[in-house]
């Protein structure tokens, strides 16, 4: 697989990650709260996995159980409560501002990967972060004139979104020098369901899950804005810089932000949808010409070997 096929692996799994507002959405209309939602969203997603690797090539479920330490870090440490702060944040702001704090990522992931893998922290990189930082600050409304648009609560529960999802880079990329990218995917679902359930109450929400529309979200949410994503996310990482792949997937965010708009009205300033199109600036700057790219760096050499 070339780095424009790894590139477009990202970007389409992070779009189809844009519209799981609309599964989280419907699901707290009917009743759900915050951590059910994250462990409907785990359990579906494991079972969905674990059925198509057991029938794709039985063989990726094996691991050596030293190695769990790789997916509670994906699983628990990351998946789990991205999950619950993304949910949170999109209950306490909205669709759009969740999706884009989220965003904040890519600085983490740049510090993460400067710290663990030694990869360098280009000029595309850094301009790509400073951009990123500034159209986040219009899109929460620090920018233009400090006047926030949205609480110091909602705030943080977008930044520490932003936090563990670029924990799901940097333990993927030490998971994927022992394993494929599905046995990853799988392992990581499994361990957020067995974490979040227990302690979800998803089971008072009986008479909610009775009702079949309750599982077309469900079904949606794990598939079209779970599994599918996370397959060609951590496909498309095994072959490209964490940073550059997490700056990439900034994509998210927009396809967020239409969803949010065409489906459910909601309306955004001016100055909000100049930060969108500073994200997208972003996605467009990271992307650096083959001829001009770096030699790989020796986790990704080692990766491809």
């Amino acid at each position: 697989m070339d780095n424009k096929l790894a590139l477009l692996l990202i970007g389409l799994g992070a779009a189809l990650w844009g519209i799981i507002g609309v599964f989280v959405t419907y699901l707290y209309e009917m009743g759900f709260t915050p951590g059910q939602v994250v462990a409907l969203r785990s359990f579906s997603a494991a079972l969905l996995l674990v059925t198509y690797t057991f029938f794709k090539n039985r063989r990726l479920l094996n691991i050596r159980w030293a190695d769990s330490k790789y997916f509670v870090g994906t699983g628990i440490i990351s998946i789990v409560f991205f999950n619950w702060c993304l949910f949170s944040a999109i209950e306490e702001t909205s669709i759009s501002i969740a999706s884009i704090l989220l965003y904040t990522a890519p600085a983490f992931v740049a510090i993460f990967s400067r710290m663990f893998f030694k990869e360098a922290l280009t000029p595309r990189k850094v301009s790509a972060l400073f951009i990123t930082f500034l159209g986040c600050s219009f899109v929460i409304g620090i920018l233009p004139n400090m006047n926030e648009t949205i609480s110091l609560y909602g705030f943080i529960l977008g930044l520490g979104s932003g936090f563990f999802y670029a924990l799901y880079s940097i333990f993927g990329k030490f998971a994927l020098q022992k394993y494929d990218s599905l046995t990853v995917t799988v392992y990581t679902f499994l361990f957020a369901a067995a974490a979040s359930i227990p302690v979800s109450g998803v089971w008072q929400a009986g008479a909610l899950l009775s009702d079949m529309k309750a599982w077309g979200y469900i079904i949606g949410l794990g598939v079209l804005s779970t599994a599918l994503p996370f397959i060609l996310y951590t496909k498309g990482l095994s072959k490209v810089e964490s940073s550059k792949a997490s700056i990439i997937a900034t994509i998210e965010p927009v396809v967020a932000s239409l969803v949010g708009f065409l489906i459910f009205h909601e309306t955004l300033h001016a100055w909000q949808y100049i930060g969108i199109v500073l994200v997208i600036s972003a996605v467009i700057i990271v992307q650096e010409p083959a001829q001009k790219s770096k030699k790989p760096s020796a986790v990704s050499k080692q990766l491809s070997s």
